[in-house]
């Protein structure tokens, strides 16, 4: 089994693919689009939940997600026909680091997608090249909220911590609008819900030949979330626009 089959399993009951809840992610989504008009681009979407879920509640909202995933973006399109959203959603199958900017949008989201560009000033340097004037950015990073062990680092990278993260931001020429720390129950429930999702497939296939492969996919999700970066991790959503000089 491929490894975007096992992440379409793992994140069956947790869609948005980030610690986040259904009332942050709202959240984030009503600092980022203010208006309810908005044309908005997510570079990396993957299965397209933040546009799904933005256009769902905003008739007027027009969307297009880039992803290199045709598996992704092949479910993005049946759940954008099943709301009844899909004509107001572009789909671009290619890397978000080279999406050239048709045209400007007013929200550019990239949410747990900033190694698509090498990092998270280079991936706000990419946001810029699309936002129109006035436009925000809605980002998703990963931090240390403690010194990590050295196989979270090993996983992860040299992660900054929370203050030094949001410092970068700022003298990168960058204003928060509105900032959230995922909880330690969010973090918790995000880690369950890949692992529950994957373990039970595993027991309802027992004899599909992918079921050892997913059940230790599972077991070793569990096992690094516990021992290596549970108390260490976390992770940071800040909606932003460009600082008026």
């Amino acid at each position: 089994m491929s490894r975007e089959q096992i992440s379409a399993i793992a994140h069956a009951d947790h869609p948005i693919k980030s610690p986040l809840d259904d009332d942050s992610v709202s959240r984030l989504l009503e600092h980022g689009l203010p208006r309810g008009d908005e044309r908005v681009l997510d570079l990396g979407c993957g299965t397209a939940e933040w546009l799904l879920r933005a256009l769902a509640t905003r008739p007027q909202l027009r969307a297009e997600g880039v992803d290199v995933s045709e598996v992704s973006l092949a479910q993005a399109r049946r759940a954008a026909g099943e709301l009844g959203v899909g004509e107001r959603l572009a789909l671009h199958r290619q890397e978000a680091a080279d999406f050239g900017p048709s045209e400007a949008y007013d929200l550019v989201i990239s949410v747990g997608a900033t190694h698509a560009f090498g990092g998270l000033l280079p991936t706000l340097a990419a946001a810029r090249e699309h936002l129109a004037p006035g436009g925000r950015v809605l980002i998703g990073e990963s931090f240390w909220d403690r010194a990590p062990s050295p196989e979270a680092v090993e996983m992860f990278g040299e992660l900054d911590d929370l203050a030094t993260t949001v410092d970068r931001v700022v003298a990168d020429g960058w204003t928060p609008v509105h900032g959230h720390v995922s909880t330690r129950a969010e973090l918790d429930a995000y880690e369950w819900a890949c692992w529950g999702s994957l373990a039970s497939w595993a027991l309802d296939h027992p004899d599909d030949p992918a079921s050892a492969q997913v059940r230790e996919t599972a077991t070793a999700q569990r096992a690094q979330w516990l021992r290596g970066y549970r108390d260490s991790f976390g992770f940071l959503c800040l909606v932003l626009r460009r600082t008026e000089r």
